[in-house]
């Protein structure tokens, strides 16, 4: 670079997966943008302070990053000039364009070429053809997008797997990459999983579990098998096994869908309503069978679960949340010494972004029952002779938990039935 007064310009390249496949040819593949700059820089005698290069990015990612470092050179006054071949290369969205080019770089000393489409900010007049062609490239990314959208519901409705990596207990089929096939050492894991889990093991003793047993993550056998970059998180936590315990894909059912993004421009996700999920049967092997996920899901929907073989909770399927109306499902303090405290929370406050529907807050289970018995005893109370309610509950005693399930039950038949209290206790105890 020589001192003095000689202009110094960056050049910025950038192609697309996109670019790539609409453009057969090789004028927008980055060594010509790259020698058509140069070319052009060295015609006027100016001096390359560096060539910024981003491939495989979208003009409408603001979170390049040599774009973020010429961006921030630019911030420094490192160079005067930016080049590029259209001003599609630097950004398609308008958004950006007013950012920087019209408001940022005036204000840096900061000139911006687009050699093809004969933008430049130091030839007055010339604003309105650059809002012009940022609104066609916004319009170009818009229509892409859109088009992409349906590419991948067509390919979504015939059940092809369109995800960027398989799900644990898969792999993709080197001869097709929209197949799955059982990854048969992660498939173990999975199997086992469902089996411990209809046992009655809960997701955070499971957790624990393969953690003692030294079973990698599923982040981190990707990361082992180079599905994945950098070491893979953490180790097994109860989230990620109550994620695999609900995923239906696991029987052989193509489910996807479950999300979309809020807007083109923007990484940000929903949640999409169940009934509009794209739904596939029998696209891929099982790893479990239907019964079997059948009979986890049964049980994940117990807010507490169960307490010892055949035994359920009485305030089982009848706990929501007064935000969302959402099941309460069981979790504790995590303590295994026999001192474990159990709470209810929402399930729909588990998880993170899209999936996290409710805020976090809970109920501890004890606190709950003894609610519910003392509202039972005053809702049989109000209809039920002293004397009748003093032997059916004598003073100082704790319902037992079989009785205050019996009881619930006895409430809900009267509900429905007209059945009075006094009616509900005397059958119940056959006074």
């Amino acid at each position: 670079m020589r001192e003095g007064g000689a202009v110094r310009c960056a050049i910025y390249v950038r192609l697309s997966r996109e670019d790539e496949e609409k453009h057969h040819s090789e004028s927008e593949s980055i060594q010509n943008q790259k020698s058509l700059l140069i070319a052009w820089a060295v015609e006027r005698g100016w001096d390359i302070y560096r060539i910024y290069c981003d491939e495989d990015r979208s003009g409408a990612d603001s979170l390049r990053p040599d774009f973020n470092r010429m961006i921030e050179a630019a911030r420094e006054g490192k160079f005067q000039v930016i080049l590029c071949k259209s001003q599609s290369r630097f950004t398609r969205d308008m958004e950006l364009v007013e950012k920087y080019i019209h408001g940022l770089f005036p204000l840096w000393g900061i000139r911006f070429i687009a050699v093809a489409d004969n933008a430049d900010t130091a030839v007055r007049g010339n604003k309105k053809a650059r809002q012009i062609n940022g609104l066609v490239n916004e319009w170009y990314l818009e229509d892409l997008s859109e088009n992409i959208r349906m590419v991948f519901d067509m390919k979504r409705r015939q059940g092809q797997y369109i995800g960027s990596s398989a799900l644990y207990g898969y792999r993709k089929d080197p001869d097709d990459k929209n197949r799955l096939l059982v990854d048969p050492e992660a498939a173990a894991v999975v199997e086992q999983i469902f089996r411990w889990a209809r046992e009655g093991m809960g997701s955070r003793t499971i957790a624990q579990r393969l953690n003692a047993l030294g079973v990698l993550s599923p982040a981190r056998y990707k990361a082992r098998r180079g599905w994945g970059g950098g070491e893979g998180g953490a180790g097994w936590s109860k989230t990620a096994v109550w994620r695999i315990l609900r995923n239906e894909m696991y029987t052989g059912t193509m489910v996807q869908g479950r999300s979309c993004r809020v807007s083109y421009k923007s990484k940000a996700t929903a949640a999409v309503p169940r009934e509009k999920w794209f739904r596939v049967e029998g696209t891929h092997p099982p790893i479990v069978d239907r019964e079997t996920f059948l009979a986890v899901q049964r049980r994940l929907e117990l807010p507490e679960g169960r307490s010892g073989p055949g035994q359920v909770h009485p305030l089982a399927g009848l706990v929501r949340c007064m935000d969302c109306g959402g099941a309460m499902t069981r979790t504790s303090n995590g303590r295994g010494d026999g001192k474990a405290v159990y709470y209810l929370r929402c399930r729909r406050s588990v998880g993170s972004g899209a999936e996290k529907k409710c805020s976090r807050h809970s109920v501890r289970l004890s606190d709950l029952l003894a609610l519910v018995e003392e509202r039972l005893r005053i809702h049989l109370a109000r209809c039920c002779p002293p004397e009748l309610m003093a032997r059916a509950f004598p003073a100082g005693e704790r319902l037992s938990r079989d009785l205050l399930t019996a009881l619930i039950d006895r409430v809900e038949v009267g509900e429905r039935s007209g059945e009075t209290g006094e009616q509900a206790v005397r059958i119940f105890w056959r006074f």
